[in-house]
């Protein structure tokens, strides 16, 4: 497999032959470096081919799979797929060989998971793993199609969007309050985490990664450039890119106070130099995620609040609250960091405004050039007006973008008799006619 990856100004191509040795080449156009790609990829294939025999295991092909995409993916990514081939697949296919993996018995796996009590989440998840290992397997010929492909539907592991945001955790504005008033109380030192964390929607690995000079106190803004896996690796954000997120006055005011107690603590603790880390321990390290999970158990215990909330449910909390007051789900996606506005909707459509109150009567109002009405046999034309049923017994109201232009009528013309001993009369308003 090789792929093509602009770097530094210069297109490289990289690939992994048969023993998992890493190569790479570096050219100046993108073209001549899809053009070795091409070259190389089945070329790699060959090599690979020979060491990867029509008997081998899916253990064995598993090894060699995750060390193909271990430069592709990001470290937490290939962790939990390592997970997932380690507590799922591998003990039920251990000695199965690819090749005589079929759709049945895969359907039959996944089922019985579903027996198990797994959630279909969980479930969804171990198909894709598989899914993405044969396709692998498909493109180093081992086998001629994909098994595990579009087997979630059939197996209705897909979840609907209403049940997706049921499932949703998040506090109320009440809630929320309670939450970092006692967070104040009982973990100082956690407090302003908890405040970043609710007031900014942040990933709890974000928030643990920013700087100092991250935060703009001025603008009230803070740049969100990487964040911390759980086993502590410096990566990029979940998105793949960083965002700038806003924020309110007394967050930014809270956040420079804390920058100024963290120079303190350098005199107090005897640090060296002062950590570059925006939340840190007394020690100047960064704070661990595991002690801040501890030390949101305890405020949540403290507040009487539901104890099996996560950070995580502090972000769900942020977007659910700015959409229920009405904010934009635009603006919520950008600070959210959301690839698409459609997963903002789709997580969190349940606090979208469904109703707008006077939204028809709103409509009605917007003048229009030309507006024609039909009423009982009779029309109405106007410029910009908008008109009731005389017959109706209401009043006839004329409203025009030049209002301040009208004048008193100036000619009354005669009353005339039509069909139905109907009465017609003209009035003219300044160059704007209208016959009722």
């Amino acid at each position: 497999m090789a792929c093509v990856r602009k770097r530094r100004g210069k297109w490289v191509v990289d690939w992994r032959d048969g023993a998992g040795v890493r190569h790479w080449r570096t050219f100046d156009r993108k073209g001549d470096a899809e053009a070795h790609r091409d070259k190389v990829g089945p070329e790699a294939r060959q090599r690979l081919t020979p060491s990867i025999a029509s008997t081998i295991t899916l253990t064995d092909y598993a090894e060699h799979w995750t060390a193909l995409i271990a430069h592709t993916v990001k470290r937490r990514t290939l962790a939990r797929y390592v997970e997932i081939l380690r507590l799922h697949l591998l003990p039920r296919f251990e000695k199965v060989r690819v090749r005589d993996l079929d759709r049945g018995r895969i359907k039959l796996f996944l089922a019985d998971k579903l027996v198990m009590g797994l959630e279909k989440r969980t479930v969804r998840n171990i198909q894709a793993v598989l899914r993405a290992l044969l396709n692998a397997a498909m493109e180093d010929g081992l086998i001629a199609t994909n098994p595990a492909a579009n087997l979630g539907r059939v197996l209705k592991l897909t979840i609907s969007k209403a049940t997706h945001q049921e499932e949703i955790k998040a506090l109320t504005k009440e809630q929320r309050h309670l939450f970092l008033v006692t967070a104040l109380r009982e973990t100082p030192r956690y407090y302003p985490l908890f405040f970043v964390l609710a007031g900014t929607g942040m990933r709890l690995g974000e928030a643990l990664a920013l700087q100092a000079e991250d935060v703009d106190y001025t603008g009230q803004t803070i740049r969100i450039a990487r964040a911390f896996s759980e086993d502590g690796a410096l990566d990029t954000p979940k998105s793949g890119h960083g965002r700038t997120v806003d924020l309110s006055q007394v967050l930014a005011q809270s956040l420079a106070a804390h920058d100024f107690s963290r120079k303190e603590e350098k005199l107090k603790y005897g640090w060296v130099e002062l950590p570059p880390w925006l939340f840190v321990t007394k020690a100047g390290t960064p704070l661990d995620p595991r002690n801040v999970r501890r030390a949101m158990y305890t405020v949540l215990k403290k507040a009487k609040l539901p104890e099996h909330l996560s950070p995580h449910c502090l972000r769900h909390t942020y977007a659910s609250i700015l959409l229920a007051d009405g904010v934009s789900p635009v603006y919520v996606q950008e600070q959210l960091g959301h690839a698409t506005i459609e997963l903002t909707v789709s997580t969190y459509g349940r606090w979208l405004k469904k109703k707008a109150p006077g939204a028809l009567d709103r409509l009605d109002s917007v003048q229009v050039n030309y507006v024609a009405a039909e009423a009982c046999g009779s029309k109405v034309v106007a410029e910009g007006a908008y008109a009731q049923n005389p017959q109706a017994g209401t009043s006839m109201q004329v409203i025009d973008s030049r209002r301040e232009k009208l004048v008193p009528p100036t000619r009354i013309e005669r009353a005339t008799r039509g069909l139905g001993n109907r009465c017609s009369i003209q009035l003219s308003y300044g160059g704007v006619v209208v016959r009722y």
